[in-house]
Protein backbone atom coordinates (compact mmCIF):
# COMPACT_ATOMS: atom_id res chain seq x y z
CA UNK A 1 0.00 0.00 0.00
CA UNK A 2 1.63 3.47 -0.66
CA UNK A 3 0.30 6.83 0.72
CA UNK A 4 1.00 9.91 -0.66
CA UNK A 5 2.11 12.61 1.63
CA UNK A 6 2.96 16.35 1.38
CA UNK A 7 6.66 17.90 3.02
CA UNK A 8 7.85 21.24 2.29
CA UNK A 9 10.52 21.54 0.01
CA UNK A 10 13.22 22.22 2.61
CA UNK A 11 12.37 18.90 4.20
CA UNK A 12 12.51 17.01 1.12
CA UNK A 13 15.90 18.63 0.45
CA UNK A 14 17.43 17.24 3.71
CA UNK A 15 15.60 13.71 3.20
CA UNK A 16 17.54 13.85 -0.31
CA UNK A 17 20.55 15.08 1.55
CA UNK A 18 20.50 11.50 4.10
CA UNK A 19 19.12 9.23 0.88
CA UNK A 20 21.64 6.57 0.26
CA UNK A 21 22.28 5.53 -3.17
CA UNK A 22 20.64 2.33 -2.81
CA UNK A 23 17.55 3.31 -0.42
CA UNK A 24 14.30 4.84 -1.33
CA UNK A 25 13.06 7.34 0.90
CA UNK A 26 10.32 4.81 2.43
CA UNK A 27 13.66 3.25 3.34
CA UNK A 28 15.14 6.65 4.41
CA UNK A 29 12.59 7.18 6.43
CA UNK A 30 12.28 3.81 8.08
CA UNK A 31 15.98 4.02 8.99
CA UNK A 32 15.70 7.38 10.63
CA UNK A 33 12.66 6.95 12.93
CA UNK A 34 13.66 2.87 13.74
CA UNK A 35 14.41 2.57 17.32
CA UNK A 36 17.90 1.48 17.79
CA UNK A 37 19.14 -1.14 20.31
CA UNK A 38 21.96 -0.85 22.61
CA UNK A 39 22.99 -3.86 20.96
CA UNK A 40 23.85 -2.26 17.50
CA UNK A 41 26.52 -0.63 19.05
CA UNK A 42 28.58 -3.47 20.58
CA UNK A 43 31.73 -3.75 19.57
CA UNK A 44 32.28 -0.20 18.63
CA UNK A 45 34.61 1.31 20.97
CA UNK A 46 38.07 -0.37 21.28
CA UNK A 47 38.76 -1.77 25.04
CA UNK A 48 40.81 0.81 25.92
CA UNK A 49 38.45 3.76 24.95
CA UNK A 50 35.98 2.06 26.97
CA UNK A 51 37.96 1.74 29.88
CA UNK A 52 39.16 5.10 29.68
CA UNK A 53 35.54 6.62 29.74
CA UNK A 54 34.31 4.26 32.66
CA UNK A 55 37.35 5.98 34.39
CA UNK A 56 36.78 9.30 33.59
CA UNK A 57 33.22 9.23 34.70
CA UNK A 58 34.42 7.14 37.97
CA UNK A 59 36.28 9.75 38.79
CA UNK A 60 33.47 13.11 37.86
CA UNK A 61 31.51 10.79 39.96
CA UNK A 62 34.28 11.36 43.06
CA UNK A 63 34.32 15.35 42.17
CA UNK A 64 30.82 15.79 42.45
CA UNK A 65 30.16 13.54 45.35
CA UNK A 66 33.20 15.18 47.28
CA UNK A 67 32.00 18.96 46.25
CA UNK A 68 28.67 18.16 48.10
CA UNK A 69 29.85 17.37 51.15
Amino acid sequence: MTKVISISDDVYDMLKSLKRDDESFSEVIRRLIKKSSIREFSGTLSRETAETIIASRKKLNEEIRRSLE
